[in-house]
């Protein structure tokens, strides 16, 4: 049980035992601790001053660290060697790693000049054949000839020159992580050139930059020719070899060959023979004879199979082409398993092999078909291969085609030729629209992973306010366990992000066993985590300080959960763009000259990827996509200060009608009315529902900064934390139940009591708390009713309704109570004289 200074400040670990008379015979001492992760949501008051903890000193100068057991002897104690954090921020850029990647760039520049190869430049990028953003290992290339491990990035080698572009989110890893002989391009930075422009500085005119079309989209392929044509340059396709396998060589891993499963009907929703006849409609409307697809989450999504050939995301390696009559998976026949082989025989799927999906391009072209490719996923190693099969043809057909071109964007019904449609996979916008079965699952699994938040952030809020030293990767490590213990869990969703410190403000950081830092209790704490189970995918982010944040730390936290909250409830037409809703989770930031360099939201996908598009909520206003009834979105801005610290706070948000219905038309579970007073022009307007319930740390809000209605909003959030998740914490979270939490225990409410003639009124209320719903009470009846309230600067006790109603017809003033099992006898006198005032 905590100290009343504890509850009012928003501190969540009691610095007095708990008094077992508080706890049901039933709870269990793991729900008892877990209870402390719901006191971070304790409700906010703007009128009250509270009492600052003093903050736990641990001497950091001292590299032997103790950390005590659970016994009270002096000698349960044990040390253990630990580096300290300036050994452990040392830069990664040490002699003997410099001169590895020294000697792969000396070893790749031998390629250059190999006979059938003959170039200038060589381009590596970071995805696989199906422009994947997470890849198996055996396909981390750029990673391995540079040293650099973030996502997102682009290096060139010339035979003088190496350089890596990569975004905002990753600079500061990119400077850690490369060695002298690589230029760090800051890609979007001012007067930062980007790769065309600088292979068209650094080449004499007519170089040959070579690179390797399987690794390249077909759009992204026909920028760059034309870029670097400007210079004479010429771009030349490296069909046969990878020049950085050559350089690997048997160091290289083996391609994944993980067995494929069917993802259960009861969490996909619509079978793959529905899904197949709805995107042949497509295909005929469009007048295509068949569609290659090639983004392993289609794939997945569309035949509702799951794999695990590339970490944290359950797909599998392959290529998919339906036509109207006929459907061929492009895929290692290890992996298929006789299950698997007989549902796909079933739903009448071909299996071909993975390495034969350029001849089958090359027959259909031969046979006249006319192709849908979406050339912003599809290979340019298998446009190209299409584009030339194309030719072929129409020189068999002699002068009729002359003229026809090999792709349109528009419909190809009219050509007799074959000819690509490039146009947007239909999959894609299909995928991102989710099903009332893909929502279910959704909801469920954040529940789960929630009450495998609220176990870990309590573990881990007593282990460090107990100063037990931990580090980075030992925390996210604890957090695996815990969310392993879950019903459902397959994987991570991602490299768990976590930053103790300056770590915090590396956007996309990962902790390394040799590298990582210490949690700082004096430090602001970043951790970006999430799972996939069977049957939904998670990814929540919240900042935590477990001591006493400076002023600066708390005014930035606080805009950013403004601008977190200001999206959250945003309300807009439907079709709006996602670039469009950037600037509500901007807009705080921006008012003190503050932002960050990252998107505010991206599409996620059901049991899939934690990344899904074609939605998203960027300042990148390119994306025109439109946010449509049953998307999902994540809101998670932030704000990072090099060197110093990072902010960020994200939640799931699926889109909602805000006339109540949810996403489909015949789906009416879960109404929300929010229906808005006019509809101009007959426009739905739309907005967005929570599917993410952890706390958010009230310790880190700076109230002077938030509106009565921010306030309103941060505490109904808490309330529904605790509504929805409570009752799953416990040391059984496998089975997802436990015993139910005392509601009563620990809650203080604020009653406002206005206009006391009026009979109407003299039984309102308004509550506000960590386990009620903000509300309008007419008839308050719960029992053991005990209030303490502000009467002349004396404590007066009440014991029902009917005192209370007398001393505020006598005071006409705002009052304090709370309330539960004779709770009062606990609180100290002098401190409710100092907090209760009218």
């Amino acid at each position: 049980m905590k100290s009343a200074a504890a509850i009012m400040s928003g501190l969540s670990l009691s610095t007095t035992p708990r008094p077992s008379a508080y706890l049901s015979p039933a709870t269990t001492l793991s729900s008892h601790r877990c209870l402390r992760f719901f006191s971070l949501s304790l409700p906010i008051y703007r009128s009250l001053n509270f009492t600052k903890r003093p903050p736990i000193h641990v001497n950091h100068s001292n590299p032997m660290l103790i950390i005590r057991n659970s016994s009270s002897s002096s000698s349960g104690s044990y040390s253990i060697t630990a580096k300290p954090s300036s050994e452990m921020h040392k830069n990664q850029n040490g002699n003997s790693r410099g001169m590895e990647q020294d000697q792969k760039l000396i070893a790749l520049r031998e390629q250059f000049g190999k006979p059938g190869i003959n170039i200038d430049a060589y381009i590596i990028p970071s995805q696989d054949a199906h422009q994947s953003e997470f890849i198996a290992e055996c396909y981390m290339r750029r990673a391995y000839i540079s040293g650099f491990t973030g996502s997102a990035g682009t290096a060139i080698v010339t035979r003088h020159k190496a350089a890596l572009w990569t975004d905002g989110r990753y600079f500061l890893q990119a400077e850690k992580q490369l060695s002298s002989s690589w230029t760090l391009m800051r890609a979007g930075n001012w007067g930062v050139p980007n790769t065309t422009e600088w292979l068209n500085d650094v080449l004499a005119p007519g170089g040959r930059i070579g690179i390797d079309p399987f690794l390249f989209s077909s759009d992204a392929v026909n920028e760059l020719k034309e870029a670097v044509a400007k210079s004479s340059h010429e771009l030349v396709y490296l069909y046969d070899v990878n020049l950085v396998d050559e350089v690997w060589k048997e160091a290289r891993p083996m391609p994944p060959n993980e067995p494929i499963r069917v993802h259960d009907h009861k969490y996909a929703g619509v079978d793959v023979s529905t899904k197949l006849s709805n995107l042949r409609s497509e295909l005929t409307d469009a007048g295509s004879s068949a569609i290659v697809i090639s983004m392993l989450d289609e794939i997945a999504w569309l035949l509702n199979l799951r794999g695990n050939d590339v970490p944290h995301s359950p797909v599998f390696y392959a290529y998919l082409i339906v036509e109207i009559d006929a459907a061929k998976l492009f895929v290692d026949n290890s992996k298929v398993t006789p299950e698997v082989m007989d549902y796909l025989k079933k739903a009448g799927i071909e299996l071909r092999s993975y390495e034969s999906i350029l001849s089958e391009i090359e027959s259909l072209a031969a046979r006249g078909a006319h192709l849908w490719l979406d050339t912003t996923s599809v290979n340019a190693a298998i446009a190209s291969t299409y584009a030339i099969a194309c030719n072929k043809f129409t020189e068999n057909l002699g002068s009729k085609s002359k003229g026809k071109d090999f792709a349109t964007r528009g419909s190809n019904r009219l050509s007799s030729a074959p000819c690509a449609l490039c146009k947007s996979s239909p999959v894609s916008l299909a995928k991102a629209v989710k099903n009332h079965a893909e929502l279910e699952g959704m909801r469920n699994s954040h529940l789960r992973d929630a009450a495998a938040l609220a176990q870990f952030w309590s573990w881990l809020e007593e282990a460090v306010n107990k100063n037990v030293i931990l580090t980075e990767v030992e925390v996210a490590d604890k957090l695996l366990e815990f969310r392993s213990s879950q019903v459902g869990f397959v994987d991570t969703s991602f490299d768990t992000i976590s930053g103790s410190g300056a770590n915090g403000a590396i956007i996309h950081y990962r902790a390394e066993p040799d590298s990582c830092s210490i949690v700082d209790a004096h430090k602001l704490f970043l951790l970006d985590s999430g799972a996939q189970y069977l049957d939904g995918t998670t990814d929540v982010t919240r900042t935590v300080h477990f001591g006493e944040p400076s002023e600066r730390q708390k005014e930035c936290f606080t805009r950013v959960l403004q601008g977190h909250i200001a999206l959250d409830q945003a309300v807009f037409p439907e079709n709006t763009p996602g670039f469009v809703l950037d600037a509500f989770a901007r807009s705080s930031l921006w008012k003190v000259g503050l932002d960050y360099r990252h998107g505010t939201g991206h599409g996620v996908g059901a049991a899939l990827n934690v990344h899904e598009g074609p939605q998203s909520i960027s300042f990148r206003f390119g994306n025109m996509t439109p946010m449509l009834k049953g998307m999902i979105v994540s809101n998670e801005p932030g704000y990072y200060e090099d060197h110093a610290f990072g902010i960020r706070i994200e939640v799931f948000a699926p889109v909602w009608d805000c006339m109540g219905k949810l996403f489909q038309k015949n789906n009416l579970l879960f109404v929300k009315e929010i229906d808005t007073p006019n509809h101009f022009g007959g426009i739905t307007y739309i907005g967005f529902e929570k599917l993410t319930f952890v706390p958010i740390q009230t310790k880190l809000v700076d109230l002077s900064l938030l509106s009565a209605a921010e306030i309103d909003w941060l505490n109904d959030y808490h309330s529904q934390v605790w509504e929805k998740v409570s009752s799953l914490v416990d040391g059984s979270a496998q089975h997802g139940t436990c015993e139910p939490f005392m509601v009563v225990v620990d809650l203080l409410c604020k009653i406002l009591c206005t206009n006391t003639n009026s009979v109407d009124n003299q039984n309102r209320f308004i509550l506000l708390s960590a386990g009620w719903s903000i509300s309008t009470m007419t008839r308050p009846n719960q029992t053991n009713l005990t209030a303490v309230l502000s009467s002349g600067g004396i404590c007066q006790k009440v014991t029902d309704l009917k005192d209370v109603r007398r001393l505020f017809n006598q005071q006409n003033r705002l009052g304090y109570f709370v309330f539960g099992r004779d709770r009062y006898e606990t609180l100290d006198k002098s401190y409710l004289k100092h907090i209760l005032r009218s």
